[in-house]
């Protein structure tokens, strides 16, 4: 529950690797939103982030994708001690050539850090981003059988 709404949150996890590129499309048409993780002791993984994200927003293909929930963790934070990406690096980028700031996440998979929170802020931005959508909701809808076909009024 989030926000007092049921949420289901399907997760496609291409583990960076370029083989999965090819299947943007499939993976990410229709998403809510994205997270983009690098390994905070890998700095090739944190460069990856831009490509990622603009590969991303080719593929997905969403209405308004400056706009589009983006959240970016930080994993690995277990193993600080071989960290080689600064936290204050990923902070710059989460604010560079973006309307408004990323959330930004240091994690553990491992340990269990900062997890459920990242989950549930881009929960957040996903169902805040849902909810500025227009829906057009028809205050009465008629339904016929087929023998009501011969009034006046087309119908579909």
């Amino acid at each position: 529950m989030v926000d007092d709404k049921l949420v289901t949150m399907q997760i496609w996890d291409t583990a960076g690797q370029e083989r999965f590129q090819s299947l943007g499309v499939a993976f990410y048409r229709g998403a809510d939103a994205c997270m983009l993780v690098y390994d905070i002791t890998k700095p090739k993984s944190f460069d990856s982030l831009t490509n990622w994200r603009d590969e991303f927003l080719i593929q997905a293909g969403p209405r308004d994708p400056e706009n589009f929930p983006f959240a970016v963790i930080g994993n690995m934070v277990d193993k600080a001690e071989e960290r080689r990406v600064p936290e204050e690096t990923a902070n710059r980028w989460c604010q560079k050539d973006v309307d408004h700031e990323i959330p930004y996440f240091e994690t553990s998979a491992k340990d269990a850090i900062n997890i459920d929170q990242a989950f549930l802020a881009i929960a957040q931005a996903a169902l805040k981003q849902d909810s500025q959508e227009d829906v057009y909701i028809p205050s009465t809808l008629r339904v016929t059988n087929q023998d009501d076909r011969n009034m006046d009024q087309c119908g579909c």
